[in-house]
C-alpha cells in the first residue's frame, strides 16, 4: 500500500515531539513541515530528514502529495488552519485544546463535512493517555459491568508548586485567554476529561455546571508570564446523564497548579457495585485498584500493575491518526467527542464568570 504522507505545521516543543514519535509510524511518514522561523525549519528538516519545507502553511496545504496534517501551532491559530486544511481535502489532527471554544469546534466540524474529499478524519491530541496499556485494561474492566451503575466520576489533580520555575521563561500563550482559550482547564482538563469520558465509552452527557476558577497566587507570580490572565485553579460540579441507563451521574472536577496545597491526584469512578481508583499518567510501578463491597466490608484489590513510558502516551495521537486514515475508521477522539468536552468547558467558564449554574449546550 502507498504510504500515507503527513505534513506538520508548527515546530515548537509539541511539533518536535510529534516528529520524534512519527519516526516509528507504520505505513505513514511525515514528508513536509512548516514554520515561519526559517532557521528552526531547516534545522528540523536536517534532524529528521524531512524532504519538503514550507514557511507558508497555505503552500503545504496545496501540496497534492500530503494526505493529512498535524496542527501544532498555538490554539488561537489552529481553527482557521483546520478549516483551510479540510477545504484542501486533508485529514486533520489538531493539538489540544481542540479549539478556543465550542463555536470553533463547530466550525471545524462544518468544514470537515464540507470538504471536497469524502470521509476526512478530524481528530484531537487530547486522546494521548488512551495510548497507555492501562487504559485498555480499564476500558475492558468497565465493560464487564463490575462497577454497576456509575454514580460519581471524580478527578482531583492539585499540584504543589515545584521549587524552581517549570518553564524558564514562562510561555506567553499558556495562561492567556486570547491565545489559549483559558488556563489550566484548557491545558490539562482536556486530557482528564477525554480520559474519563472516553474510558466510559462517551456515554456521559453533561447537562449543567456549577464552577469557580481562581487566578495564580501572588507567591508564584513569577511562574507565569506577566501578561497571563487565565486560571491556575478550577473547581467544577457537573450534572450528567448516563445515556446507557438514562440515570444521573455527578462529575466532580478540580485541577490546580502552582498552588499552596500539597500535591493530591486521583482519578476515580464510583459505582453501586464497586469503584475504580486510577492513575491517568505514565509512571514506573503504576497501580490501578478496584474497591468493592463484600460480607467483610469494602475491600481493595489490585487490578493492574505495570510501568508505562512517556513515548507510549506521546506517540498515541499521531499513530492513532495514521491508523484512522489507513483503515478509514474513527480516531480515538474525533472532533464530535471533543465538542462534548469543549461545550462543558464553555459552561464551566460561563458559570465561573456569572456565579450561577449554566447549561451545557452541545
Amino acid at each position: 500500500m502507498k504510504k500515507i504522507n503527513l505534513g506538520l505545521i508548527g515546530l515548537g516543543v509539541i511539533g518536535q515531539m510529534h516528529l520524534k514519535m512519527a519516526q516509528t509510524l507504520d505505513g505513514a511518514q511525515v514528508t513536509a513541515i512548516c514554520d515561519v522561523r526559517e532557521d528552526v525549519l531547516q534545522n528540523t528538516a536536517n534532524t529528521f530528514s524531512i524532504p519538503k519545507t514550507y514557511t507558508d502553511a497555505d503552500q503545504l496545504l496545496a501540496d497534492p502529495d500530503i494526505d493529512g496534517v498535524v496542527l501544532a501551532m498555538p490554539a488561537n491559530l489552529r481553527t482557521a488552519m483546520g478549516v483551510k486544511a479540510f477545504a484542501a481535502g486533508k485529514h486533520v489532527l489538531t493539538e489540544k485544546p481542540v479549539a478556543m471554544n465550542a463555536a470553533e469546534v463547530r466550525e471545524l466540524l462544518a468544514a470537515q463535512k464540507a470538504s471536497p474529499m469524502p470521509n476526512r478524519i478530524g481528530a484531537c491530541c487530547s486522546c494521548r493517555y488512551h495510548g497507555l496499556p492501562s487504559a485498555k485494561v480499564v476500558k475492558d474492566f468497565i465493560a464487564t459491568g463490575a462497577l454497576g451503575q456509575i454514580r460519581v466520576v471524580r478527578v482531583r489533580a492539585v499540584m504543589a508548586a515545584p521549587p524552581t520555575m517549570p518553564f524558564n521563561p514562562p510561555p506567553i500563550w499558556r495562561l492567556r485567554k486570547d491565545l489559549n482559550g483559558g488556563g489550566i482547564l484548557m491545558n490539562w482538563g482536556q486530557y482528564d476529561c477525554d480520559y474519563m469520558f472516553g474510558l466510559l465509552g462517551w456515554r456521559l452527557q453533561p447537562q449543567r455546571v456549577m464552577a469557580r476558577t481562581f487566578p495564580n497566587i501572588e507567591a508564584y507570580a513569577s511562574y507565569a508570564h506577566p501578561s497571563s490572565d487565565a486560571e491556575t485553579h478550577v473547581v467544577a460540579f457537573v450534572d450528567c446523564i448516563d445515556t446507557s441507563s438514562d440515570r444521573p451521574v455527578v462529575f466532580t472536577y478540580e485541577r490546580g497548579e502552582f498552588t499552596s496545597s500539597a500535591s493530591d491526584e486521583i482519578w476515580q469512578m464510583i459505582g453501586d457495585k464497586g469503584t475504580l481508583r486510577l492513575w491517568m499518567k505514565e509512571k514506573p510501578g503504576k497501580q490501578l485498584w478496584f474497591d468493592h463491597p463484600t460480607d467483610k466490608g469494602t475491600v481493595s484489590e489490585l487490578l493492574w500493575e505495570g510501568t508505562e513510558t512517556w513515548d507510549q502516551q506521546h506517540g498515541m495521537p499521531i499513530h492513532d491518526f495514521a491508523r484512522a486514515i489507513r483503515e478509514g475508521s474513527a480516531p480515538t477522539t474525533p472532533l464530535e467527542k471533543s465538542l462534548i468536552i469543549q461545550s462543558m468547558f464553555d459552561a464551566i467558564y460561563a458559570s465561573a464568570a456569572s456565579g450561577e449554574s449554566c447549561k451545557v449546550a452541545v
